[in-house]
């Protein structure tokens, strides 16, 4: 398969660029921070995004949506990267589409999702770092199911209408699609250093119906995680690619010694080795949607362009800020926010320590 993107595609990078840009630049996120905005998006940009078909990239023809795969998805979570915008996108239109395609749930939120009405929330992540372990207990009761323990770390998860809660059965794991309204269950906000919120949630005896299981075993969440992890490597790509713009347009303002400092050939070489960084980080991003697109085993794919978006990324935001010098740390100067972005983006479903080793165990090592 060709890594670039077909004219079709180009021309929904065109959109949703133009509309990214437009609506929800990074203006946009400093507005909500500096408003001490409770909720960590905007749910008329949302809608928004559904009005122009962005929602349902994923959603199959059959029941409304586009039908489209997740190359189409990862272009537009690029411009979301690229602009910081603040969006549940990648949680709601990526990772829990795909969790509740061929599934009962599927018909009771696909509408709200396609609308930009309902948001979702991943609740995976329990304790430290990257921990795999899930002690949240779901326990026969009735005709369904008694949740029992708390989730962390959960993106949106005080504004969401849908949880999809990674737990613990007599059986093993299973991945359960909850109401945010449920009984029993509270969120705790706090924001996070790149100025989104995610929440603790507290499940004290919260209760589903037994349809409320959309998938038993490690396939549902690994293919969850699948979708998650691919789409914030396409966010971490714009994330990147924007600093890169950024740091290429200062060095070809900035003056010093007489002359502007991207004509000084040790900057040319940290400025063309970040570029081509972030191309690879890219091609290996292209490829593991496309793996995912087709069917085919995109376990190994996925944690490449995962591990490899943090790498490149988080050099070009390191870099970014030695070469723009003392500005580049100024909270009027949006580069810093960038900083902050990548550094969360890159923790975010496992950073490249994490997957670098999964890489090795799988090669053997």
């Amino acid at each position: 398969m060709p890594l670039y993107h077909t004219d079709d595609q180009s021309l929904l990078r065109d959109t949703a660029r133009d509309f990214v840009a437009e609506h929800a630049p990074v203006s946009h996120l400093r507005s909500l921070r500096d408003a001490n905005d409770t909720t960590g998006f905007s749910r008329d940009l949302w809608r928004e995004f559904a009005t122009l078909g962005f929602t349902g990239i994923l959603i199959p023809e059959a029941q409304g949506g586009l039908g489209l795969g997740h190359v189409e998805a990862g272009i537009v979570l690029e411009e979301i990267g690229r602009n910081l915008s603040p969006s549940p996108f990648l949680t709601t239109a990526i990772a829990a589409v795909e969790a509740l395609k061929g599934t009962a749930q599927a018909d009771r939120w696909f509408p709200g999702i396609l609308a930009g009405k309902a948001v979702a929330a991943l609740a995976i992540d329990e304790g430290r770092k990257h921990n795999a372990r899930i002690t949240l207990k779901a326990e026969r009761a009735g005709n369904g199911y008694r949740l029992t323990g708390s989730k962390q770390f959960v993106h949106h998860g005080h504004a969401a209408d849908l949880l999809l809660v990674a737990a613990q059965t007599d059986a093993g794991t299973a991945l359960f699609a909850v109401p945010a309204s449920a009984t029993g269950l509270t969120a705790d906000p706090e924001r996070l250093a790149d100025s989104s919120i995610a929440a603790r949630l507290t499940f004290d005896g919260v209760q589903v119906d037994a349809d409320a299981v959309i998938g038993e075993g490690d396939a549902a969440l690994t293919r969850l995680l699948a979708a998650a992890r691919t789409g914030a490597s396409a966010e971490l790509v714009g994330v990147g690619g924007a600093t890169l713009d950024m740091t290429i347009g200062y060095l070809k303002q900035r003056k010093q010694f007489g002359a502007v400092i991207g004509s000084f050939q040790a900057l040319q070489h940290r400025a063309a080795h970040l570029y081509s960084e972030l191309e690879v980080a890219r091609a290996a991003v292209l490829k593991a949607q496309q793996l995912l697109d087709t069917g085919e085993n995109a376990a190994q794919a996925v944690a490449l362009a995962k591990a490899m978006t943090g790498l490149a990324t988080t050099l070009a935001v390191q870099e970014g800020i030695q070469m723009h010098g003392g500005i580049g740390m100024t909270d009027e100067y949006d580069l810093g926010f960038y900083m902050k972005r990548a550094r969360v983006l890159a923790e975010l479903f496992g950073d490249t320590n994490f997957h670098a080793d999964a890489l090795a165990q799988a090669a053997g090592y």
